[in-house]
């Protein structure tokens, strides 16, 4: 009898979906500020189109990020979906320079490739001004250890909707598979080529599909 609730309740767990981890711009203004070069101006305002409030990041020669640090299972919810809007973009340097390296709209997602901080591996996702849409390259400054990979490209008035399977994207970029990852964050920059670049996320949803 034992035996057999046992194996319900198992089936029972197994039937249960994964609930989905949503990061509202409400909460995404409320993580940790890391700045790199001045400060980007990060606040809420009501977006008419989508009828809710978004996070408006405006960089004027500046770089920082808002970075969530928390273990996000990969097996439980391996997709992330979002909206962004790009508005402005700034500089006019190669994307793939130093000196170029400036997004209106990145999404970084972090992983630990072992058990230092030098271990640690990342994938941003970029709105570019000129590199095609799913072209990927090392980071300038990071190198292999942060891969770019653009998912749009150029002007586009309205809001786009991005669903990316994570694990895969990872395995893809870096080789190997991770279960978890480290942390998540957003950034509008224009430090490197100067100018001043304007750019809106709406939520972050990790789901299981």
């Amino acid at each position: 009898m034992r035996s057999r609730l046992f194996a319900m309740l198992l089936l029972l767990l197994v039937a249960i979906p994964a609930q989905a981890l949503t990061f509202a711009p409400a909460d995404m203004l409320g993580w940790q500020q890391k700045r790199f070069a001045g400060r980007t101006h990060y606040r809420l305002v009501p977006d008419p189109e989508l009828g809710r409030q978004v996070l408006r990041a405006e960089s004027r020669g500046a770089a920082s990020g808002l970075f969530y640090e928390g273990r996000i299972d990969l097996q439980a919810t391996p997709w992330l979906s979002w909206q962004w809007r790009v508005e402005r973009f700034a500089g006019t340097a190669r994307e793939q320079t130093k000196a170029g390296d400036d997004f209106a709209l990145r999404v970084y997602v972090v992983v630990r490739d072992g058990w230092t901080r030098l271990s640690s591996r990342a994938i941003s996702y970029v709105w570019t001004r000129e590199l095609p849409a799913g072209r990927h390259w090392p980071n300038p400054f990071a190198g292999n250890q942060a891969m770019m990979l653009a998912l749009q490209q150029g002007p586009n008035p309205g809001w786009v909707r991005e669903k990316r399977n994570l694990r895969e994207d990872l395995r893809r970029l870096f080789g190997k598979d991770f279960r978890y990852l480290e942390g998540v964050a957003v950034m509008t920059d224009a430090d490197n080529g100067g100018g001043t670049a304007v750019g809106y996320y709406g939520d972050l949803v990790f789901s299981r599909e």
